[in-house]
């Protein structure tokens, strides 16, 4: 991952503006993820920042499944914990506090939804080799990634990379202003 201070870390006294109703309307959490997602799955919502999407997966993945809602910053897990805090949701997501230069999960998972925060980690290699790690054989990463701050160039050589460690391409889902891409191992 990077260091808690990095410029390019979205601020937590800033994350009330990544959980809004206009964001649910331009990238509604269910309708992006419900056709990767489902019932079981254990996911690493990787950069979670206030839960947006944290809560819906673990919605998806029901009572059997898990959500690991992972950030760098304190203030953003706690800000989940706060909204799932005596609710059935508080079994099916365990917040998970990344290290300063990687993520630290032991745990394998099926998915992983990287959602606005590859631009914002230095490296990438590292963090790329990580992921493949953590994944189960067939997982998948669903990658997406602003337009306004990765352009079309960066976000190719990006996939580049993950194509070098092993990765497949398996889709190139359609999200609001945003470069994706849907990988396997």
């Amino acid at each position: 991952m990077q260091t808690e201070t990095n410029s390019k870390t979205c601020p937590v006294e800033i994350a009330g503006g990544l959980d809004n109703s206009i964001r649910r309307f331009l990238q509604n959490p269910q309708k992006l993820l419900k056709p990767f997602i489902c019932e079981g799955m254990t996911v690493l919502d990787l950069g979670c920042g206030p839960g947006f999407f944290s809560i819906e997966i673990a919605k998806l993945v029901g009572d059997t499944g898990k959500v690991i809602a992972a950030d760098l910053q304190v203030g953003m897990l706690e800000k989940v914990n706060r909204k799932i805090r005596g609710t059935n949701l508080e079994e099916r997501i365990k917040l998970h506090k990344c290290q300063s230069k990687k993520i630290g999960v032991a745990e394998k998972v099926d998915f992983v939804l990287a959602f606005y925060m590859i631009h914002e980690v230095q490296d990438q290699d590292s963090l790329f080799k990580e992921l493949k790690s953590i994944l189960k054989p067939g997982g998948k990463i669903y990658i997406i990634e602003p337009r306004i701050h990765v352009s079309g160039k960066l976000f190719d050589k990006m996939i580049f990379k993950l194509v070098d460690l092993g990765f497949k391409i398996t889709d190139r889902p359609k999200v609001f202003f945003s470069r994706t891409v849907l990988l396997t191992v």
